[in-house]
């Protein structure tokens, strides 16, 4: 049965817009009718263009990794269940609460009707469809367990945001005390000071020298925040701007992975990434090749990237997998030794879920570790700037009290 996009209106007057299934554009007026809409636009979904669909899909927002797991579960759910793949795309279409994710399954429906295949149809629509998506559901096609295929990527999809959700957690409580020492120096420095701080200084008796500074900073602060605020902003939108060159990119990149404390956590998130895609993609068929390009394509960090690309140009060669990623020295030994081992055995796959689960647990490991030792030294931290502030207030009164006596 042939699928209609329509625009209508409903008894208060406002718009509605979506696909339904009909055998023909009477039919569907008559459906719309009788669910209380007045047809304002009825055509068959296949007759715009792709210029025409992607356009207006690129004015939306892209999928989140939320709503992209949940779809892709949904659909393995119904494909397993039975349904073809068109019916499947349709009740996801119905069931989109979001207009974006509506359009967006409706286009992706009406390229399947139109004989494409479903690989294909999500090749349309790279921002919410990432390289590694498409060329798994490629080989679900091909192999005819598109189903089974879906539902190991949502796993993999759900896995790695909770690994990523975990991550931020953890640097959540850190961030959250910076931001507050931040605001209570600012307020010390602002009001505080100044109201104690002057009451001598009218008294015209000598201020120690760590008074004269505080009041100083203080002065600075008062009169001065707006342009601090506006340099932050410079700083920031600069130090963005070069980052987004390749060059100083690569370079940062470069060092990031050594950097005390946080290279090894870089390193170690980019592998786990690296390491379940490429599991996850061999495990599917996908040919070595395009395997690594689309993990490639998952890592954040440019310097490990272009080490892969190395990488995939000595395989292409004939190099060994292990032998070539053990050239690069850009991820642990352990993952090399396991993929040697899963050459060694013809079960390259299972090595690499390994080396992805131990990795994932490594990284937790190092996240608490990087967490427990970063919150006291900041409490530590907060407190030293305070009692500098205090003992900058507290000094005068020691010494007027010396006075006294």
């Amino acid at each position: 049965m042939p699928a209609f996009r329509f625009e209508a209106i409903d008894a208060a007057g406002k718009a509605q817009k979506g696909v339904l299934d009909a055998d023909s554009a009477r039919g569907a007026r008559t459906q719309l009718r009788t669910q209380g809409l007045t047809p304002l636009v009825v055509e068959p979904a296949a007759t715009r263009t792709r210029g025409e669909r992607n356009q207006r899909l690129s004015l939306g927002r892209r999928l989140s990794q939320r709503e992209q797991a949940i779809l892709t579960r949904q659909l393995a759910s119904l494909l397993i269940a039975g349904l073809p793949l068109d019916e499947a795309l349709s009740v996801l279409t119905e069931q989109s609460e979001r207009d974006y994710i509506r359009e967006l399954m409706a286009s992706i429906r009406a390229e399947v009707l139109g004989g494409h295949s479903l690989a294909n149809a999500l090749s349309q629509h790279p921002r919410d469809f990432p390289e590694i998506y498409r060329a798994l559901v490629s080989a679900g096609e091909h192999t005819g367990k598109l189903g089974l295929v879906l539902s190991r990527l949502a796993d993999y999809i759900e896995q790695r945001n909770a690994l990523k959700q975990k991550i931020v957690l953890a640097f959540t409580y850190p961030a959250v005390v910076t931001i507050i020492a931040f605001g209570i120096v600012t307020f010390l420095l602002s009001y505080v000071v100044p109201q104690v701080v002057n009451v001598f200084a009218s008294t015209k008796q000598q201020l120690p020298f760590l008074t004269i500074m505080m009041m100083a900073l203080s002065s600075f602060v008062r009169n001065w925040w707006w342009a601090m605020l506006i340099a932050l902003v410079v700083v920031i939108y600069v130090v963005r701007s070069v980052l987004a060159q390749p060059g100083p990119r690569l370079t940062f990149d470069r060092w990031l992975l050594t950097a005390p404390l946080f290279g090894k956590l870089v390193r170690g998130y980019n592998t786990v990434r690296f390491a379940s895609t490429l599991g996850i993609l061999t495990a599917a068929g996908v040919p070595i090749l395009r395997a690594l390009q689309a993990a490639s394509e998952t890592l954040s960090n440019k310097a490990m990237r272009l080490n892969i690309d190395d990488a995939i140009v000595r395989v292409r060669e004939g190099t060994s997998l292990s032998r070539a990623l053990g050239n690069t020295k850009t991820f642990p030994p352990v993952l090399v030794h396991l993929i040697r081992s899963g050459e060694a055995t013809g079960d390259v796959t299972t090595m690499l879920d390994r080396a992805a689960e131990g990795e994932a647990r490594e990284l937790e490991r190092r996240t608490m570790f990087l967490t427990s030792l970063l919150e006291p030294l900041l409490i530590l931290a907060m407190g030293g700037v305070v009692l500098v502030i205090v003992l900058a207030v507290m000094m005068p009164i020691i010494e007027l009290n010396n006075l006294v006596q």
